[in-house]
């Protein structure tokens, strides 16, 4: 193998394993959901991208073959992750929304007021409004 792809995968796989450390830690030490979700979706994401692409210059120095096993594992991933950190946070602010989750106060500050008109990304209920039934049941 040559001395410059010997230097691009291990600068790879050191850039990739630190963000991989840093989205791991953004996600144990981040006290709230909403800023737990940042860790695995963006630094944890380009982490993993960047141990793939070194595994596709290893295997091509190494051996003289291209891999298309990392290519789908990365298309996988940049499709999925943003889906799921979504899902999370809809999950998230809707629990919010109905009083249901009993989430530790945020480093970021308090959450911010709904606007009068009532944004349906917010973590209150407008105050104007009769809180949210279903079949005519309280669902707080």
């Amino acid at each position: 193998m040559s001395v410059i792809a010997d230097i691009a995968v291990t600068i790879l796989l050191i850039l990739g394993a630190g963000f991989a450390l840093i989205g791991s830690w953004g996600l144990v030490r981040l006290p709230s959901t909403m800023e737990r979700l940042h860790g695995p979706t963006k630094a944890t994401t380009l982490g993993l991208g960047a141990l793939l692409i070194a595994s596709v210059v290893y295997f091509q120095a190494r051996l003289g073959i291209w891999t298309a096993h990392e290519l789908l594992i990365s298309l996988f991933l940049f499709v999925t992750a943003p889906i799921s950190a979504n899902m999370i946070a809809k999950v998230h602010l809707h629990r919010r929304r109905t009083h249901a989750a009993g989430e530790p106060e945020s480093i970021a500050g308090p959450p911010p007021r709904p606007s009068e008109a009532g944004d349906w990304a917010t973590f209150e209920v407008p105050i104007d409004r009769p809180s949210p039934t279903y079949e005519g049941r309280d669902i707080e």
